[in-house]
């Protein structure tokens, strides 16, 4: 029993499998086994994100005493549906027995904390010392909002975790899919997703158009069909690099 708590404590994959009768897709394990401080989840629609960041909250809070998740969404509807998969999961093995449980909160009796709040400025503000930061729906956040909770992995050297479908070509979530910063990147197209029905899919492009089809099946970062210039074009537009002269 203490070498399967052990395996379980340092692979989150095993303990998915064992603790929670789930098996993790290829790419879903890779995550779960990644210590990448940063990571960014480019993902289709229905595609797994959701699933594989529940596992690695509890995971967290089950493993790492006195821990604190946060996870942040923008609307509160949103917040509720991504805690509802942490509970169910909490449900399936409740390894450490809680201190108090709510619609949007888990506390555990090891210290650790799971807090899942709608993206407001004004309810975050007081959190410190996060070990797993999880944005959801980070194409949605707001960029204020999400400089206003990065400085909470400070002093804690936490976890940055953001997952979402694409949503335009603009805000900080496709800066940072496109920055060179040191991210670690997985892109999850719907065609990588075994529960996606290649059928369902042709439907989609049909129906919807290949504009929304590479959005939210294709995980394509687009300009707005409204738009009268491209954004690479605008950004062509402006020269960094500035020539001095010889006065």
């Amino acid at each position: 029993m203490l070498c399967h708590d052990l395996k379980a404590a340092l692979d989150p994959v095993t303990w998915s499998r064992e603790a929670l009768e789930l098996e993790p897709d290829p790419w879903q394990a890779e995550v779960l086994r990644s210590d990448s401080k940063r990571i960014l989840l480019n993902c289709s629609r229905q595609s797994g994100k959701s699933t594989v960041t529940s596992i690695l909250a509890l995971h967290t809070a089950t493993y790492q005493e006195e821990s604190l998740v946060l996870c942040l969404s923008p609307t509160l509807r949103q917040s509720s549906e991504l805690f509802r998969n942490v509970s169910r999961f909490y449900g399936a093995d409740p390894a450490i027995p809680s201190r108090a449980e709510s619609a949007l909160r888990l506390e555990l009796e090891n210290g650790s904390r799971i807090v899942s709040l709608p993206g407001k400025e004004q309810n975050i503000r007081g959190m410190a010392k996060v070990n797993l930061l999880i944005v959801d729906e980070a194409a949605r956040v707001p960029d204020s909002l999400y400089y206003s909770v990065r400085p909470m992995l400070a002093v804690s050297n936490g976890r940055l975790i953001a997952l979402s479908t694409p949503f335009g070509n603009r805000g900080w979530w496709a800066e940072a899919w496109h920055s060179p910063e040191p991210w670690q990147r997985w892109e999850v197209p719907a065609s990588k997703c075994p529960r996606i029905p290649a059928a369902f899919l042709e439907e989609e492009r049909r129906v919807l158009g290949s504009w929304w089809f590479d959005q939210e099946y294709g995980c394509r970062f687009l300009d707005s069909q409204s738009q009268l210039l491209k954004k690479e074009d605008v950004d062509n537009m402006f020269v960094e690099e500035v020539s001095s002269w010889n006065l």
